[in-house]
């Protein structure tokens, strides 16, 4: 896996760097891998540098069971992701760097509407790429965390050893709570099997240039196995006999055998093309339905979670000048998109809740106060940012 956390997950939940707990130090944990460090490479004074009197930041051990892929309804999650700002900084950012999206997307294969969807859904285009300073964030998962303290002790040392190479600037490498840095949002070990040097200076900088860091998410579609000019899929419907036991992303077929089945696209044109997609319900039978090629599975492959990829390649398509989804999701509730989600906020904050700043991340502090808004409305307590909260908050309730 890519990684615990980039910024499809920083935007969701995980709190920003103001939000850190400190906790016990970690001299003596530092001390036991200190040896192994300098084994593999690392300057024993980088070392103790970026170690010194670091003491654990215990916020990040509440994320590894609070991934929003795997526990948000997927139109909650879709919304936030794939909203009009989403859209519009994304078309802004394509025109604004055509040349090196084009230029990128010749060498690899990727295409540019993909490479942006990536680039938009993992660092906000540049606006967001984490907080937090991921040498202390590893450190304290590597010492503390209650599973997995193996995985990212060796992702720890992998940062330390990407600091040794000079190629990004170590006070730079900030990103998410589970130790993803930089644009891509990689985890420090996928940067030395993926991170590219497009410009041409000698360094692999994934934060600082954008030639870099565009051609090493493109470069790891590639890796992934993305095939040049092959859709990601496309939404279809399903005849009223359908059977779900055949769904599964693995489970591809020929397009020819799928029209057998009596599976046409959205707009109910047949299936025609050649190539093999499997058929995905990611809300069960009476939500959306996708034939999803190997290109999802190579976006998958970057965070493996369903509504990731799915979000990916929709925001794609909607950069393409697409619409959205035919099917809507099988729910009444109508979820908020950033800008409501900010509404939302500072309703909260003038109603005396402390849950930080206006940034359209509903966090714990959040979710939290939102049950109690629902708890006195005689609300189904959820947590989540939806549309029925924001109206109670309107109206003074």
């Amino acid at each position: 896996m890519r990684a615990l956390g980039g910024l499809a997950l920083l935007l969701v939940a995980a709190p920003l760097a103001a939000q850190e707990v400190d906790g016990p130090p970690l001299a003596d944990c530092l001390a036991r891998i200190k040896p192994e460090a300098l084994a593999r490479g690392v300057p024993e004074p980088l070392y103790d540098r970026l170690t010194a009197a670091m003491r654990s930041d215990v916020s990040v051990l509440g994320h590894l069971d609070d991934q929003p892929e795997r526990v948000a309804p997927i139109w909650d999650y879709l919304a936030l992701l794939v909203d009009a700002e989403k859209i519009a900084d994304g078309k802004r950012a394509l025109a604004e760097h055509r040349e090196i999206f084009e230029k990128v997307s010749r060498a690899y294969g990727v295409d540019p509407y993909t490479l942006a969807a990536l680039w938009g859904i993992e660092a906000d285009y540049g606006k967001t790429i984490g907080r937090r300073m991921i040498f202390r964030s590893l450190a304290t998962l590597g010492c503390m965390a209650p599973r997995r303290r193996d995985y990212f002790r060796g992702e720890f040392l992998a940062a330390l050893r990407v600091a040794a190479t000079g190629e990004v600037d170590a006070m730079k490498m900030r990103g998410s709570w589970a130790g993803a840095f930089g644009h891509p949002q990689f985890m420090p070990t996928v940067w030395f099997r993926t991170a590219v040097d497009f410009d041409g200076d000698g360094k692999r900088d994934t934060i600082g240039s954008m030639p870099d860091y565009l051609a090493s998410m493109a470069n790891y579609l590639k890796k992934a196995g993305w095939v040049p000019g092959q859709a990601w899929g496309f939404e279809v419907k399903l005849p009223a006999n359908f059977n779900e036991a055949l769904a599964g992303r693995t489970k591809k077929r020929a397009l020819a055998r799928w029209a057998a089945l009596g599976v046409t696209r959205a707009d109910g044109r047949p299936l025609t093309g050649g190539g093999e997609a499997g058929l995905i319900l990611p809300a069960g039978r009476q939500g959306p339905a996708f034939l999803v090629f190997k290109n999802f599975d190579a976006i998958f492959t970057y965070n493996a979670a369903t509504s990731y990829a799915l979000a990916i390649g929709h925001l794609s398509d909607r950069l393409r000048g697409g619409g959205p989804f035919a099917t809507p999701w099988p729910t009444e509730e109508k979820p908020l998109d950033r800008k409501g989600r900010k509404e939302l906020q500072t309703l909260l904050l003038a109603r005396g809740f402390a849950i930080g700043e206006v940034d359209g991340v509903i966090g714990k502090r959040s979710r939290e106060a939102i049950r109690m808004i629902e708890a006195q409305a005689g609300l189904p307590q959820t947590g989540r940012a939806i549309e029925v909260v924001l109206e109670v908050l309107r109206r003074g309730r």
